[in-house]
Formats: C-alpha cells, sequence, structure tokens
C-alpha cells in the first residue's frame, strides 16, 4: 500500500510540476468537525426545550429531591451530603450553567443569521416593489400623455349633443322658413281672388300643368290645319 501510495504521488507532482503548490493537508482536528448545521439544529432545540415550563418543572423536581434525600436519609446512603453544603449539587448546576450559555448564544447567533436573511430578502422585496410601482407610474403617466389626443367619451358626447342641437336649430328654421313662404302665397291667393287677376304660376308644379292644359289645344289647332290645307 505504502508503494501504491508513492507512486501516485510521484506521478501526481510529475503532471502537476514543481511550480505548482501542494495543497495543505487537513489537520486532524479538522478532520473530525461536526456538521454544523444539525449542531445548530439540535442546539436551537435544547435551547428552546430549556425556555418551557417543563424544563423548569423537572429541575425544579429534580433539586428538590436531591436536597430532600441528602437531608433526610441516613448518612450511609447520602451521596452528597449537607455537611459538605451539597458540592455535588453545586457541581452540576454549574457545569448545566457552563454548557447552557453556549449553546443558547449559539442558538441566538442562528436565529440572528436567520433574521438577517430575513431582513435582507423584505429588503430585496421592498425595492422590487418600489421598482414596479415607479415602472407603473411611469406607464400611467405616458398613458394621460397619450389620451389627452385622444376623444374621450363626454368629448364624444358633447360634440354629438352640440350636432343634434344644431340640426333641430336648422330644422326649426326650414320650418319657419315654409310656414312664411306658405304665408305669402295664401295672401297672395287672397290678394288675386280680391283683384280677380289669375294667379300667377311660378312653381314647377304649376308650370307642368300648365303645359299639359296647352299641349291639347296646340293639337287640335295643328289638326285643324291640316283639314284646312288639302281642300285649298
Amino acid at each position: 500500500m505504502s508503494d501504491s501510495n508513492r507512486n501516485r504521488r510521484a506521478r501526481t507532482s510529475h503532471h502537476q510540476g514543481l511550480d505548482t503548490p501542494l495543497a495543505s493537508k487537513p489537520k486532524w482536528y479538522q478532520r473530525y468537525q461536526p456538521n454544523p448545521e444539525s449542531f445548530g439544529v439540535m442546539t436551537e432545540s435544547f435551547a428552546r426545550w430549556m425556555g418551557t415550563p417543563q424544563f423548569l418543572l423537572w429541575m425544579t423536581v429534580f433539586v428538590s429531591i436531591w436536597l430532600l434525600w441528602n437531608t433526610l436519609m441516613p448518612e450511609e446512603l447520602q451521596f452528597d451530603p449537607r455537611s459538605l453544603n451539597f458540592t455535588l449539587l453545586t457541581l452540576m448546576l454549574s457545569l448545566q450553567a457552563s454548557y447552557a450559555a453556549p449553546l443558547l448564544l449559539l442558538a441566538q447567533n442562528r436565529q440572528d443569521d436567520r433574521d438577517r436573511v430575513v431582513a435582507e430578502e423584505d429588503r430585496q422585496r421592498a425595492q422590487q416593489n418600489l421598482a414596479d410601482t415607479e415602472y407603473l407610474t411611469r406607464e400611467i403617466a405616458a398613458l394621460r400623455i397619450a389620451l389627452r389626443e385622444v376623444a374621450t367619451r363626454d368629448f364624444v358626447r358633447s360634440e354629438i349633443r352640440d350636432l343634434i342641437e344644431e340640426v333641430v336649430r336648422t330644422d326649426a328654421e326650414s320650418d319657419d322658413v315654409d310656414d312664411s313662404s306658405e304665408s305669402t302665397k295664401r295672401r297672395k291667393k287672397d290678394s288675386s281672388k280680391l283683384t280677380g287677376e289669375p294667379e300667377p304660376k311660378t312653381s314647377i308644379l304649376d308650370l307642368e300643368e300648365a303645359q299639359t292644359q296647352n299641349s291639347p289645344k296646340n293639337s287640335s289647332k295643328s289638326g285643324s290645319r291640316a283639314a284646312r290645307n288639302p281642300d285649298e
């Protein structure tokens, strides 16, 4: 095994060259490091359990039994006598406190890291929301500027209303003109009847009626002239 390792190292050193530094080997204490994630989860669970009422209750029960046993029981059965001021119990509580403080600090550091990550994500989300809001504001402003030259519903309604009013006004004026013309015609008819003069025929219909009345007379005159010519 040693010869094969030596040959492998020789081949790697030959390929790497003398100018390539070798990678440093991990120390023995670096090889046996615990997993930070799993150890952090364990410490957080322990810290959470230490902050519960159950831990305080069971700790109180344990210390009470310890004190009663080493106080009321015979000296032969006492393992931490009162005469020594409960040295073993004091040592245990001190050891527990010395281990609990770093565990609580480790759990607090992990919580601080999580809070920092959450705060960073909140900041990025707030920046993204701000950018989206600014973009929407610019788009709305551009739409407002573009819609200034577009006919809105109220503008179209007002224009249609004005047109309708103008049409109604022109119709009323035309009706007034017709009424005035009819009144003038009636006055002329009345005046002609009173004076005995024939009614002047100025309209197109009157002229057509006059032409149709004159056409039979002209045809009869032409027939009588044609009858006289053979006799002559």
